[in-house]
């Protein structure tokens, strides 16, 4: 739900827990021991997974665990829903969670819209999608001063994926202070656990060698069901423009490694481009 562009939780207590305490003790969980206070590692952008936690919250929480989390975060996220235009910004308010609310980074969201004509401000295709939703209370766990700028992308061409990745990099540089830009993506989606692992190879070496093009091309040739491939291909071509050499994979793991059907799977990795 929307109100004076304040969007409230659409998945707590589904995909992750419900209130402030519970959400608290999970992540203490998810992320190694004296995460929060670790200074972490310095990063251009990642690549996280975004299923309820019971499946990828440790992947998850790995990953952003061990990353410098600066207070200005870019989420690229796929559209699940199918609302919106293919390019959305939620460009003012904010989002709240259980126990608090994550401001919109205006200023950062107002250069993207200058730098890129794909992108709308739009609520629309924000208010169920669930993918940067997920991934906000252990952004908010590394960095208390979180401002966020969400996009949903849906759609694109890889010509407009590399539009839109170069004007993201023109919109960070626009702005004072480091952005650390996050895509949301699982990988393959409800085959066996061997056939899911070979197609995510597929698309994790392209993504690893830091080549976007061939990360659009392996999912589209292949049919691999990696939600956020565009997502994905835009954060490698701006973390290029940014300056990123290097991707590394932090981990990986299906569903069935949490204890789910083995027939019937999800991928999730977690990689991080600095």
């Amino acid at each position: 739900m929307i109100r004076d562009a304040i969007r409230t939780p659409a998945v707590a207590g589904v995909f992750y827990p419900g209130d402030r305490a519970a959400i608290a003790a999970e992540i203490a969980q998810l992320m190694p021991s004296g995460t929060l206070s670790a200074p972490g590692v310095s990063a251009v952008a990642a690549v996280c997974p975004h299923a309820g936690w019971r499946y990828s919250g440790a992947l998850a929480g790995k990953l952003l665990g061990s990353l410098i989390v600066p207070e200005s975060v870019l989420v690229l996220a796929p559209n699940h829903t199918g609302r919106g235009p293919r390019a959305s910004v939620w460009a003012s308010g904010g989002w709240t969670l259980p126990g608090g609310t994550v401001p919109i980074d205006e200023p950062l969201c107002l250069a993207l819209r200058d730098e890129s004509p794909l992108l709308e401000a739009d609520c629309d295709a924000h208010l169920d999608e669930h993918a940067i939703e997920v991934l906000l209370p252990l952004l908010a766990a590394r960095q208390p001063r979180l401002r966020l700028a969400p996009i949903v992308l849906g759609g694109l061409a890889f010509s407009e994926c590399e539009a839109l990745g170069a004007a993201i990099a023109r919109a960070v540089t626009r702005v004072p202070g480091p952005t650390l830009i996050i895509a949301s993506s699982d990988m393959n989606h409800y085959l066996p656990d061997d056939e899911t692992r070979a197609l995510d190879q597929l698309a994790l070496a392209p993504l690893v060698a830091m080549d976007a093009r061939g990360l659009f091309q392996a999912v589209r040739a292949h049919g691999i069901t990696m939600c956020g491939y565009l997502p994905a291909t835009v954060a490698l071509i701006a973390a290029r423009a940014l300056g990123a050499t290097a991707a590394q994979l932090i981990g990986y793991a299906t569903s069935a490694d949490a204890g789910g059907d083995r027939e019937r799977v999800v991928g999730y990795a977690a990689v991080r481009i600095s």
